[in-house]
């Protein structure tokens, strides 16, 4: 009986550690859900409200920086408060956020409750993302990093959907969707709360609100197309949540939710492609298709708008969203090459500075511009920065290489 006792404790402890997996990714995905829920609604405001373009698109930006500073001020709160007390204050948020976008009837409130789900965001993405590898199961190997890095996508996917479905069908357009989010945020706090803790914590909080980034000197020197690709990306994911819902309307005469819901979708959803796609082929090789399939796709989205038709803008969307996927998983996998684990974090918080600033400043631009130019003239903008990222990328993508003396420089 006493060689039994060692057994039931490993089979306790494999029991709560799956719990807390399955509540992390779970909460993640329901975080991201939260984050794409207002997109469907943008028109609805633009209707209703009198909201324009300009304001959707600060909307954006509030979302963005938001984002920003909860990844690179809160990112690293996780090590040293412990995952759970971390992901419920990012869910709390969330919350927070849902609660206040109840009432949206000024912009203020619109760009208050972005910014609060923007940070809520950055936060969970970090906190949650943490927690997931370190309580996933060792078999099979690869559950960590693709739950970790792909239950966003789904969330943001399976969130625009959602929304655009539960605004055009649905009693209470203009609240059921945060109704629902707010729900599954208490749920999702609730697992967290009976869930295992996973880290232990740590002195050093405060010192860990200063940002870090950092980029290895060995991979420095793919830094430049690294942001080309992040930055035209990102400004077209942006574009798709703040210029979408007007230009669907205005050129494709259709003001359903869920068509704005699926558009959005429709970029995002193919990029979980880009990985298993970019990885047969070396990162600079990799960079270049994925560009290249990416502008494809901006060129048949400006055919699209020209010639008036949905079915190809779908279509060019998909073809995008696709180019877009190999491009960012290739830049990120040149960017981490032989990277060691205190390099990691510093890289990844280099990455989302400019994949959220991507989203961030051409935003801002466009939502300035948006005044005086037709949205047409607005894509075509946005098409001229993914030729210049294109060129760029084609020209100056580079692999990683090993050099010893950038070892022994980033050593020190």
């Amino acid at each position: 009986m006493q060689d039994l006792a060692p057994v039931i404790d490993v089979t306790r402890r494999g029991r709560t550690l799956q719990l807390a997996f399955s509540s992390a990714v779970f909460s993640l995905v329901a975080a991201f859900a939260a984050s794409a829920a207002p997109i469907p609604l943008f028109n609805t405001y633009r209707a209703e409200d009198g909201f324009t373009n300009a304001g959707i698109s600060l909307a954006v930006v509030s979302n963005a920086v938001g984002t920003i500073a909860g990844l690179l001020v809160l990112g690293r709160l996780s090590g040293h408060l412990g995952r759970r007390p971390t992901a419920i204050a990012s869910l709390g948020l969330l919350l927070m956020g849902c609660l206040l976008l109840l009432n949206v009837h000024d912009i203020g409130t619109l760009l208050s409750g972005r910014l609060l789900m923007g940070v809520g965001t950055g936060m969970a993405g970090s906190s949650l993302t943490s927690y997931i590898v370190d309580a996933a199961p060792t078999r099979p190997e690869w559950l960590a990093s693709v739950a970790s890095s792909q239950a966003p996508m789904l969330g943001l996917t399976v969130g625009a959907i959602a929304s655009g479905a539960l605004v055009q069908f649905a009693p209470w357009p203009r609240h059921l969707i945060y109704l629902a989010c707010a729900g599954f945020l208490v749920v999702s706090a609730a697992l967290v709360v009976i869930s295992p803790e996973t880290a232990k914590p740590t002195p050093g909080a405060w010192r860990s609100l200063l940002p870090r980034v950092r980029v290895p000197v060995r991979v420095r020197h793919l830094l430049p197309v690294a942001a080309a690709v992040f930055l035209a990306t990102w400004a077209t994911g942006a574009f798709y949540q703040a210029f979408t819902p007007a230009l669907v309307a205005d050129q494709f005469h259709t003001h359903s939710p869920l068509i704005l819901g699926l558009l959005f979708a429709f970029y995002m959803a193919p990029s979980v492609l880009g990985a298993p796609i970019g990885g047969r082929f070396a990162p600079a090789t990799a960079q270049r298709i994925g560009m290249v399939v990416f502008l494809a796709g901006w060129i048949s989205i400006i055919a699209a708008i020209a010639l008036g038709t949905l079915a190809l803008f779908i279509a060019a969307t998909i073809i995008a969203g696709t180019g877009q996927g190999i491009a960012i998983s290739s830049a990120t996998r040149g960017l981490l090459h032989d990277s060691t684990l205190a390099d990691r974090a510093p890289i990844f918080s280099a990455i989302y500075v400019l994949c959220y600033s991507g989203a961030a400043f051409p935003s801002l631009i466009s939502g300035q511009l948006s005044t005086a130019f037709p949205l047409s003239r607005i894509a075509l903008g946005y098409a001229l920065l993914a030729v210049l990222a294109t060129v760029f990328c084609v020209l100056a993508a580079r692999d990683p290489h090993d050099d010893m003396t950038g070892n022994r420089q980033r050593a020190e």
